[in-house]
């Protein structure tokens, strides 16, 4: 259950968002249009502005915004260089302050009712204007590659038009469980509890995560009307936190690093809310997300692209925080891959499960996040210092990952046939990866037609597992070619009952067993065979899948997928994850009502009735980049 200090009627704060924003857009905007052109939201600055690092600095600073999507100051100045047009005292929505000179007269204050329903409109007004906006141009925002088996123009009209007044009785309850999910600190909601389960022990399932809030917080923004302010108070106050000085066994973390969760705590001597954030001191292991810090990135872009709103990217103390997170990731060092190091227990598998070292799931994160901060970032100051580091690295990790990542029928033969001990630029085998070390499963797994991105690669070591996010986060991205996504969907097509089963989806493929569990693992209970992350099917996943089989033109398999879910995931009370090889059994240590799996399911929902809400989470191709010089043959 919830504790009473997570309630509503809590005290409302002076330094959270409040009500519905009041800016109107000029359609030339580089958001306001498709993602097809990749434009930068970056604009030109009046002049450097000094703020405090506290968020209170931040957000009562004249010349920052200090409410959610309702403003009282305005940053005039970046907006109007790309042709914003920001309102003015006399027609401003907000009627408590008007800006006469420097100083603020107060006007009548309406009474509560009235704000209420304005704060509706508004925000139906604004759901209604995206969904038009994004209609008119998806079809040209998502056109896959001819060689995709078909595309968006073979949408019916009920397909691409506005989500159904009417949900069905499993759509209403997910949307009733998600609100009473909701966390307040100091009347404001900031995010989602991870799971509401009274029949289990708490542990830390009564926190706010930052990789589980993401699917809460775009289907937030999908719905209708658009639910932003939780999204942005998230935003915001995630961001204080990343200022704070983290320690663990007095080691200070460094400076950028995002929390992997936080919870509100009452203090009950001082009367008064207090957050406590956990940025790995208390988690399993002990390891630090490396996956917050981009899904921040990534849920900042799907929140100014959907609201338009695009003060809230422009703030200083945001624009600090993106380059922090990036400074973590971009400095030199002794690398000689473009890729991430990462450690075991770094993202949504956060135990020990053998993908200590470049992990695809945190590559195609890095990816993903490094293209939002390329639309994201100001070029003022060292801002177009980080727009070209970033450039330079897409450029290579891109490479990199389509080059020596991707397995198709023709690259295992390749593999196969790998002579080892070569030196030089020539050589081919340019890992030393030894050929005896390729698991038996792969050869019978590999279909004729179709391929997918395996788990890592490093030194004499090639990780052929499957792993469903960094794959369908390839395809969103634009990390993976057309013609790669294409395969990855084939893969999943031909390889159903493994990936899919009786429960969407597998996290991985396959599960770890017998002696190898034993060393991977550490004979980790959780993680046995075909259990949690070893194998386990997660429901939250299928907003991934749905998205990517948008994407690619493949909307039945998504509905497939979609229908399997509906059959059980309601009557099962929402479990966090499910056992065995099919996914038949719920997970023997599965939290109920676990608010993922209950977002997960309303994202999926959301973009099979209306596809152009996949343009908020979704890049095309980047034209800029060079396309690898693959030497094996396609796979179809």
């Amino acid at each position: 259950m919830v504790d009473k200090h997570f309630s509503p009627e809590a005290v409302k704060s002076p330094d959270l968002p409040d009500g519905p924003q009041n800016i109107s857009i000029d359609a030339a905007h580089p958001l306001s249009q498709t993602a097809a052109s990749d434009s930068t939201i970056a604009r030109n600055s009046p002049g450097p502005v000094e703020y405090e690092d506290t968020e209170s600095a931040a957000l009562n600073s004249p010349n920052s915004l200090q409410s959610g999507p309702t403003q009282k100051d305005v940053i005039g100045s970046p907006l109007e260089t790309m042709g914003c047009k920001t309102l003015n005292a006399e027609n401003s929505s907000s009627p408590d302050i008007i800006k006469q000179g420097s100083e603020n007269v107060e006007r009548p204050s309406p009474s509560t009712e009235e704000k209420e329903e304005g704060a509706a409109a508004e925000k139906l007004r604004k759901k209604t204007t995206f969904s038009n906006e994004v209609s008119d141009n998806v079809k040209a925002t998502l056109k896959p590659c001819p060689s995709m088996s078909s595309n968006l123009n073979n949408y019916d009209g009920s397909e691409d038009s506005t989500p159904q007044v009417n949900a069905s009785p499993m759509m209403e309850e997910a949307w009733e469980r998600l609100k009473k999910s909701y966390v307040y600190y100091k009347g404001k909601p900031v995010g989602t509890l991870a799971a509401m389960d009274p029949s289990a022990e708490t542990l830390n399932y009564n926190q706010v995560f930052v990789r589980d809030f993401v699917p809460s917080g775009l289907a937030c923004l999908m719905e209708s009307p658009m639910d932003s302010d939780i999204v942005r108070n998230f935003l915001l106050k995630t961001l204080h936190l990343q200022g704070w000085e983290k320690r663990i066994d007095n080691f200070t973390l460094g400076e950028g690093v995002m929390p992997a969760s936080f919870r509100v705590l009452f203090d009950t001597a001082q009367g008064k809310e207090n957050l406590l954030a956990d940025f790995g001191g208390s988690a399993i292991g002990r390891v630090a997300p490396v996956d917050s810090g981009f899904w921040w990135i990534i849920l900042l872009r799907s929140y100014t692209k959907c609201t338009h709103d695009y003060s809230l990217a422009e703030l200083p103390i945001v624009q600090k925080g993106m380059k922090l997170i990036l400074n973590l990731c971009l400095s030199d060092g002794f690398d000689t891959f473009p890729t991430l190091l990462c450690a075991d227990g770094c993202s949504m598998i956060d135990r020990r499960m053998g993908i200590y070292g470049y992990p695809i799931e945190i590559q195609a994160l890095f990816y993903f996040a490094l293209r939002c901060a390329q639309q994201l970032l100001k070029p003022e100051r060292d801002g177009k210092e980080f727009i070209e580091r970033i450039d330079k690295r897409i450029r290579a990790l891109s490479f990199h990952i389509r080059e020596y990542y991707w397995l198709d029928h023709s690259q295992l033969n390749i593999i196969y046939r790998y002579k080892t001990e070569e030196y030089s630029h020539t050589a081919v085998n340019k890992f030393n990866v030894i050929p005896e070390s390729i698991p038996d499963w792969v050869f019978d797994f590999i279909p004729l037609r179709g391929g997918y991105f395996i788990g890592n690669v490093s030194p004499a070591r090639m990780d052929f597992r499957w792993f469903l996010v960094g794959n369908c986060i390839a395809i969103l991205s634009s990390l993976a070619t057309p013609s790669q996504a294409t395969a990855i969907m084939d893969l999943i097509d031909e390889r159903w009952e493994d990936l899919i089963g009786e429960m969407p989806l597998k996290i991985a493929y396959p599960a770890l067993e017998g002696h190898e569990w034993r060393i991977v693992t550490g004979f980790d209970p959780k993680n046995t065979r075909w259990s949690y992350h070893n194998g386990g099917s997660w429901p939250v996943l299928l907003w991934l899948l749905t998205a990517a089989c948008i994407k690619t033109g493949r909307p039945q398999t998504a509905k497939r997928a979609i229908e399997l879910v509906e059959k059980r995931l309601s009557k099962d009370g929402w479990p966090e994850y499910y056992d065995g090889k099919s996914g038949r059994y719920i997970g023997k240590q599965a939290r109920k009502y676990q608010t993922w799996s209950i977002s997960g399911y309303l994202i999926a929902k959301m973009m099979i009735e209306n596809p152009a809400n996949i343009s908020m989470i979704s890049f095309e191709e980047d034209k800029k980049i060079e396309k690898p010089r693959l030497s094996r043959s396609s796979s179809f």
